[in-house]
């Protein structure tokens, strides 16, 4: 059997991973980005000098030959689902029996006027990283566009080189649509901490091309101001990379339509990865999740799938993780920016402003519900397994030092945030102190 995988990121490349783990198939991986999987997440580490484009290469050179992986750099242009053809930019077509959408994302657009101009790019691609490297020369301003984590990291990459950048976010604080209001202010404060001119509730109206008529020299905001710049990074969000196969029989609304076993409408054609939109979601999570760990998983499922074992696809328990400049982010569960009905927070802010630890969970049951962690590190299993146990708020308090990942390297919080529970409730709980991983790998054994 011919396996065919269109895309090399995490998805694609875990699928053909796990199908070899599983099969003696024939399979094949097409990618016109690169020659080989890297890490999507590590291109800004690259541009800023801390790692080179090899190192971001999970696997050597010689395991794909090993594994009996072939790689592809082509474009495809048409797929012809009927006779199982793809067909390149160069005419080839190319056979296949069970072919595994994994088309990745594109940065949005929305049609202001100046956004195809050289100079204006996302950071999405190796392409991206490329572009940002050939105008970076000279640059002395730059601007971003959108309030997300992909805008953070492109001022960040910009900051390391001394060159300018003003962030425009439409949000009266930073991603406030997604972080609780204490944690969006505190990266907002970070954020003009760094010296970017971060201008909230502020949305680009255009960009004006310099005196060439081709390159980007200045934008426009939706208040009237003009920023000179030699470069504009567009980040406010990215959509499923689907148009060459929108007009295709294939089903498609913003994503391809998958099932819950990531089988599309045409048989033997799955979808996984940014481009898969699943019909019926699990509750609580969305339809399209263009996130690294999900599309792994994806890839890990429709593996089973494909040899033989049908598997639903579960992306458990939401988790995301990320860096604000200095500030690490981690969340666990169903944190939202408005906290939902029924439901009760404690909170907890150092008094630098850097760190800070929220808890939320149910008001009447106590089940804990989410964990939302600034600078601080939380360990992943001890988290998943509370909270897919729904363990009571005040267990989880009183245990917390188990879930504290640097006990030994780093000061200790979680007793400030017990006495604030305490504070909120008139409870009298105390912090049992048990940490380190002896102790964590007994709780995990045996809770």
């Amino acid at each position: 059997m011919k396996i065919v995988i269109l895309g090399n990121g995490i998805s694609g490349i875990t699928a053909a991973r796990y199908i070899r783990k599983r099969s003696d198939y024939d399979i094949t991986v097409i990618s016109d980005e690169t020659d080989h999987f890297f890490s999507r997440t590590a291109l800004m580490y690259i541009y800023m000098g801390h790692m080179r484009f090899r190192d971001t290469q999970p696997y050597e050179s010689w395991f794909w030959e090993k594994n009996r992986i072939q790689l592809l750099r082509a474009r495809i242009e048409r797929i012809d689902f009927s006779s199982k053809k793809l067909f390149t930019t160069q005419g080839e077509a190319i056979d296949y029996d069970k072919l595994v959408l994994s088309l990745g994302s594109k940065s949005n657009k929305f049609g202001w006027p100046g956004q195809d101009l050289e100079g204006v790019h996302g950071l999405y691609s190796f392409q991206d990283l490329e572009a940002m490297e050939r105008h970076s020369p000279g640059l002395q301003q730059a601007v971003v566009v959108g309030g997300g984590l992909i805008g953070v990291e492109m001022a960040e990459m910009f900051h390391s080189r001394g060159i300018s950048v003003s962030f425009l976010v439409r949000e009266s604080d930073f991603w406030n649509n997604i972080l609780p209001p204490e944690e969006s202010a505190m990266v907002s404060r970070h954020l003009k901490e760094h010296h970017i001119d971060l201008q909230l509730e502020t949305e680009l109206k255009e960009i004006v091309p310099d005196s060439s008529g081709q390159k980007c020299g200045a934008v426009i905001t939706g208040k009237g101001d003009r920023i000179d710049c030699g470069f504009v990074g567009l980040t406010v969000g990215v959509s499923p990379n689907i148009g060459f196969v929108q007009k295709s029989e294939l089903e498609t609304n913003r994503g391809i339509l998958v099932n819950e076993f990531l089988e599309t409408n045409l048989p033997d054609v799955y979808a996984i990865g940014d481009c898969a939109e699943l019909r019926q979601p699990r509750p609580g999570r969305r339809p399209i999740e263009a996130i690294w760990y999900t599309g792994r998983m994806m890839g890990e499922t429709v593996a089973h799938t494909i040899t033989g074992h049908r598997t639903a696809y579960d992306p458990g328990i939401w988790f995301n993780s990320a860096k604000f400049f200095d500030i690490e982010y981690q969340v666990y569960g169903d944190i939202r920016a408005q906290l939902p009905e029924g439901h009760s927070t404690v909170y907890w802010e150092h008094p630098d402003g850097k760190r800070s630890i929220r808890l939320t969970y149910e008001t009447s049951s106590g089940r804990i519900a989410g964990f939302n962690l600034m600078g601080v590190r939380y360990r992943h299993e001890v988290c998943e397994k509370w909270l897919r146990q729904g363990t009571h708020i005040e267990q989880v308090l009183q245990k917390l030092g188990l879930a504290n990942f640097d006990p030994e390297f780093h000061p200790q919080h979680e007793k400030d945030l017990v006495a604030t529970y305490n504070r909120q409730t008139g409870k009298n709980l105390t912090l049992q102190q048990k940490r380190g991983l002896p102790a964590v790998l007994r709780f995990l054994q045996h809770g």
